[in-house]
C-alpha cells in the first residue's frame, strides 16, 4: 500500500513557503486535518474538507480514515517535537509521507548565528518547566520551545533562581512570517511579562558568582538534596549507580527510595532513562517530589506504598535498587522475579539483619558482595582524625539472560 497519509510541515509564511510536493499533496487530499491556526494559512484553492484536531487530542479519528488520501498540517518540521513523531509510532513507514518545512529551531539557530549541532534543544510544550533544570550549565546554549507566552518570563525567573541571572535571553516570535519579532535581555533583569503564544527562547547560559553548578557525573554533593537523614551518601551513591550501570531507555525501580537520590541520578544519566521511586512515607514522598523537580527530572514516577505490594503490576524493570526493606518478607523475591533477564539488582545493607539476608541470597543466587566504608577527616581538638560512616554491604546480582 502506498502512503495514504501525508504530513505537511507549514511555517509562518504559509502556503507561499511550501514546496511543490506539499502543494500537490494538499490539492489532491480528500481530507485535511490540523490546528485552526494552520488551517487558516491555506488558500481558497484547497477544496478538501478541513477538520480541527479533536479536544482532547486524539489520533483515533484520523487513523480510522486509513485508505483515504489524508493530509495533516503541522508546524515546521513535524518530526521535531511534532505530531509526525506520534503518527510514526502508529502508522507503518510505507504508509506515511512527511514533507517538512524549516523547523523553528533551524530558523532560531540561523537568527542567532549558532551552529545547531552545538545547541541543546528542548521543549516545554505540555511539559513541566522543571525539565529545564538539568540543562542549565555555564556556557551552554539552549533553544527552548515555549509552551505559551508566559514561558519566557518563567524561564528567566528559573535561571535567576539558580544563580544564572547573567544569562543572555532572546525571545523569537512568529519565526519566518510577517509578524516575526525579537527581543533580548538578561535573565536577572527580564521585564517582558508576556510574549506571543508562538515563540522560541534562545538562552546563552552564564553562571553568576553564587550559581549552583551541578556536574554531569553521578554522585552529586549531599547538600544538593533535601532529606531527613535517609540519604544514600555521595560516595556510596556513586558506587551504587556504577553497579546499576544505567543505559539509554532502561527502567529502574528505586525501592524504599528515601529522598529519591538513586532514581534521580539514574534519570540524569540519559534523557531516555526511566525510573519509578517507591516510597511509603508521606514526608519522604514530598522530599522526592521536590528533589526531582529541583534536579531537572520531573518525569521520575513517584509511587506511594509499601513493597512488595506496591510493586504488583508494574512494568518489568531493567535494574532494581533496594535501599531499604531487604528484610521485609517477599521484597527480594518479588524484585528478583520481576527483573528482566539480563537485568541488574543492587541492594545495600547497614544492619546485621539485612546483611545476613544479603549473605543468604548470595549463597542461593550468586552475585558479588562488596563492603563499603568511608571515613572523612574531621577536627579533634587542635588536631584532625578520621570519622567513619556506618559501613555498607552491597550485593550486586545479574539475572541470567
Amino acid at each position: 500500500m502506498t502512503a495514504w497519509l501525508t504530513v505537511v510541515g507549514i511555517g509562518e509564511d504559509g502556503y507561499a513557503g511550501l514546496g511543490k510536493a506539499a502543494r500537490r499533496a494538499l490539492l489532491a487530499a480528500e481530507l485535511i486535518i490540523g490546528a485552526p491556526r494552520q488551517l487558516q494559512l491555506l488558500p481558497k484553492c484547497i477544496r478538501a474538507p478541513q477538520q480541527n484536531w479533536p479536544s482532547p487530542f486524539s489520533l483515533d479519528a484520523l487513523l480510522a480514515r486509513r485508505g483515504m488520501s489524508v493530509c495533516v498540517l503541522a508546524s515546521g518540521d513535524p518530526m521535531l517535537f511534532g505530531v509526525g513523531a506520534s503518527l510514526a509510532r502508529q502508522v507503518p513507514a510505507h504508509e506515511l509521507l512527511v514533507l517538512p518545512a524549516p523547523s523553528s529551531t533551524s530558523l532560531a539557530a540561523a537568527r542567532m548565528a549558532w551552529p545547531l549541532q552545538e545547541v541543546t534543544v528542548l521543549s516545554l510544550v505540555a511539559r513541566p518547566l522543571a525539565a529545564l533544570q538539568a540543562q542549565i550549565h555555564h556556557a551552554v546554549r539552549l533553544l527552548i520551545l515555549s509552551n505559551d507566552g508566559s514561558s519566557p518570563a518563567a524561564i528567566a525567573a528559573l535561571l535567576s533562581a539558580r544563580g544564572f541571572g547573567p544569562s543572555r535571553v532572546t525571545v523569537l516570535e512568529h519565526l519566518g512570517g510577517p509578524l516575526e519579532r525579537r527581543f533580548d535581555g538578561l535573565a536577572a533583569s527580564w521585564d517582558w511579562p508576556e510574549a506571543a503564544a508562538l515563540n522560541i527562547v534562545a538562552v546563552e547560559c552564564v553562571a553568576g558568582a553564587n550559581a549552583q553548578r551541578l556536574p554531569l557525573t553521578i554522585g552529586l554533593p549531599d547538600n544538593t538534596y533535601q532529606h531527613d537523614g535517609q540519604l544514600t551518601k555521595r560516595d556510596v551513591r556513586a558506587i551504587t549507580l556504577a553497579r546499576l550501570a544505567p543505559k539509554p531507555g532502561e527502567l529502574l525501580w528505586d525501592v524504599g527510595a528515601g529522598c529519591g537520590s538513586i532514581g534521580i541520578e539514574w534519570l540524569r544519566s540519559h534523557p531516555s532513562c526511566r525510573a519509578i521511586a517507591i516510597e511509603a512515607d508521606p514526608g519522604r514522598q514530598q522530599l522526592i517530589a521536590h528533589n526531582r523537580d529541583a534536579l531537572g527530572v520531573p518525569h521520575l514516577q513517584l509511587l506511594a506504598g509499601h513493597a512488595p505490594e506496591a510493586l504488583l503490576g508494574l512494568e518489568a524493570p531493567d535494574a532494581i535498587f533496594i535501599g531499604g526493606g531487604v528484610t521485609i518478607p517477599g521484597v527480594l523475591e518479588h524484585c528478583w522475579q520481576q527483573l528482566k533477564p539480563g537485568g541488574r539488582l543492587v541492594a545495600n545493607a547497614v544492619t546485621l539483619q539485612s546483611e545476613a539476608t544479603l549473605l543468604a541470597w548470595r549463597s542461593q543466587h550468586g552475585g558479588e558482595l562488596t563492603r563499603i566504608q568511608v571515613a572523612q577527616a574531621q577536627p579533634l581538638g587542635d588536631f584532625d582524625t578520621w570519622r567513619s560512616a556506618l559501613p555498607i554491604t552491597l550485593l550486586e546480582l545479574h539475572k541470567p539472560g
